[in-house]
């Protein structure tokens, strides 16, 4: 049974293969997890690879913080970062605000976000795996971050009540969702009227291969499960965000490409179709101040 899509992204999954994507980007980010505090030349990269440094870093999930940033945190949450943007960078947070950080990993989104909005504020962190949670919560303490929490959850169930943070953020895991509109609808449930939703995603601009579409290895490396642009606006909208913008911040060429494709076991030959077709983007929207809470 395939997939239920339009020709750029992939908006819903029939469940049982939703439950078995869940369960292999379930194994593949605990192995991530596990394997965070080895060298950074030897961790998994977002798109299956290695991310590691120079020529050979994978395109996606590399060069993503700057060094300030990054500066006096557990060096296991910088390696079990798998994200494709800086979505804490651009969401303009403010003190006192809460935060919700949708599929948070290794925690270094929450972690930069409870700087942000300071002792007055809080952030969470929502993870479905196990062995991400437990290492989040370790990066937790050795930070001395008290204004965080982790939460054990799906994207699709946020397990907060209604109008209870700020601002959702997130970091390359939306497209990774089997049921994006439930995804979204639930990020519009949980934010306050006028909350901002403002995360770092990949996007398609152009159809994909099958081949490539259709790789459970891409999908979970951002790819194969992205959204169109046009697609992603009207979802958007359609669960009833406003004032919608999509900001590319790197579009991948047929050479960056070839990475991903090499280690999904792909064809490199198909990276030539892929070529401008992918981006990573920043995706704004705000809840209506008017919306019921």
């Amino acid at each position: 049974m395939s997939p239920t899509a339009d020709n750029l992204g992939t908006t819903s999954t029939p469940a049982r293969e939703g439950a078995a994507l869940r369960e292999v980007i379930q194994e593949k980010y605990g192995a991530a997890a596990r394997q965070a505090r080895l060298p950074v030349s030897a961790r998994p990269s977002c798109c299956g690879g290695s991310c590691g440094t120079g020529a050979s870093a994978d395109p996606i999930s590399s060069n993503l913080y700057a060094e300030s940033e990054t500066a006096g945190l557990p060096t296991a949450a910088v390696h079990a970062s798998l994200g494709c943007g800086n979505p804490t960078a651009l969401a303009e947070l403010s003190p006192g605000e809460v935060v919700l950080d949708l599929g948070s990993g290794g925690g270094i989104d929450v972690l930069l976000s409870a700087r942000r909005v300071g002792p007055s504020g809080r952030a969470y962190g929502l993870d479905m795996t196990d062995d991400m949670l437990a290492l989040a919560r370790e990066n937790q303490r050795q930070a001395g971050v008290d204004n965080v929490e982790f939460l054990k959850g799906e994207i699709e169930s946020i397990p907060l009540p209604e109008a209870a943070v700020d601002v959702v953020i997130s970091n390359c895991v939306i497209n990774l969702s089997a049921d994006k509109r439930r995804a979204l609808s639930e990020a519009f449930r949980v934010l306050r009227p006028g909350g901002r939703f403002a995360v770092s995603d990949v996007v398609l601009r152009g159809q994909l291969p099958e081949a490539a579409r259709r790789s459970v290895e891409l999908w979970i490396g951002c790819v194969a499960g992205a959204l169109g642009e046009a697609e992603y606006r009207d979802l958007l909208a359609s669960v009833g965000f406003e004032a919608i913008e999509i900001e590319p911040t790197r579009i991948y060429r047929a050479e960056d490409a070839e990475i991903g494709l090499a280690e999904a076991g792909l064809d490199r030959t198909v990276a030539a179709e892929v070529d401008g077709k992918v981006m990573s983007a920043f995706v704004r929207a705000r809840k209506p101040r008017s919306a019921a809470r």
